[in-house]
């Protein structure tokens, strides 16, 4: 198992690179102490380390079971270790990263949505950036598939956020979809798929509710497909729309009850006053919790408030 590959932060395993980390047994074989002052964390950070370390070492140095699995199957054992130890990419906001468990998890496919100017697109652009860290900075070293249905990608704002990846970011339609498996096997490299927005193409004059229903259905399959066979992450941004509820009319996410089972995970941001947050709505393996976020010239960064705090749900 690789350093890179350890359940911390994106930070965390940037220093222990830095720091000359490079493999377990080099983590392993350091105290507390000593790694504390060498990638300059607590020494209870670097305790939490040195027990992920320990343990991933022992997991790579034992044969496994020796029972039969079914050509393609995978035991329990295997995927519980495999969620622990999988890659996760940085949203850029420290807040944010912590209630995800380390950032946007891969072979998962995550729903965000928001009211409009909340900063659905900038969460977009700033993945498609971020999966291309290299991974000495504890980064994936990828690219990023980013499928613009609305014509709202900028190209000067991914040149403000990183201009030296903008050549490894490709800018489809979402008529592609079904081309993704055979463009994906051709390009290894590709970390992330962002679709913005999901919701463009069903939203309006579709009078056919029950194909729309079916074709979303197919896609939303087709990207989890798509993100555990290529140990991927799908992002899908999506719009805001109205619904009665109990005599009124309230903001919910768009395309309907139906669509919010077709994602691993569900994040909504919305406004406090005058600061964005992320609340996780929706997640099988994470608790929902709220985290507060800023919108800057540099991308997505951690909130400026002085109040700021996460909510735990």
């Amino acid at each position: 198992m690789e350093v890179g590959m350890l359940p911390i932060s994106a930070s965390k395993r940037g220093k222990l690179l830095a720091a000359g980390y490079t493999t377990l047994d080099a983590i392993v074989r350091s105290s507390p102490t000593q790694l504390a002052r060498d990638i300059q964390v607590s020494d209870s950070e670097a305790s939490e380390i040195l027990k992920y370390a320990t343990k991933t070492n022992a997991l790579d140095r034992s044969n496994g079971s020796n029972s039969t699995v079914v050509d393609g199957g995978q035991t329990a054992w295997d995927m519980l270790n495999e969620e622990k130890f999988s890659s996760h990419i940085t949203t850029s906001c420290v807040d944010l990263d912590n209630i995800l468990g380390g950032g946007i998890n891969c072979k998962e496919v995550t729903e965000i949505g928001g009211v409009p100017g909340i900063g659905k697109t900038q969460f977009g652009i700033q993945l498609a950036v971020n999966v291309q860290i290299p991974l000495e900075y504890g980064g994936l070293d990828g690219k990023a598939i980013y499928i613009d249905t609305e014509g709202s990608f900028m190209v000067e704002r991914v040149l403000q956020i990183a201009e030296a990846c903008i050549e490894d970011i490709y800018t489809e339609q979402i008529a592609l979809v079904n081309y993704l498996d055979k463009f994906i096997s051709e390009h290894k490299d590709v970390k992330i798929i962002i679709i913005d927005s999901v919701t463009f193409h069903f939203r309006q004059d579709f009078g056919d509710m029950a194909l729309r229903t079916r074709l979303l259905s197919e896609m939303a399959l087709k990207l989890m497909k798509l993100a555990r066979k290529f140990c991927l992450a799908v992002v899908m941004l999506n719009q805001v729309t109205t619904k009665h509820i109990e005599g009124s009319f309230q903001l919910t996410l768009a395309l309907g009850d139906s669509w919010s089972h077709s994602c691993t995970n569900r994040i909504i941001l919305y406004w406090n006053d005058n600061e964005r947050h992320a609340y996780i709505d929706k997640s099988p393996s994470l608790k929902s919790a709220s985290a507060p976020f800023s919108v800057t010239p540099r991308g997505i960064r951690n909130s400026t408030s002085s109040s700021k705090r996460i909510k735990t749900m």
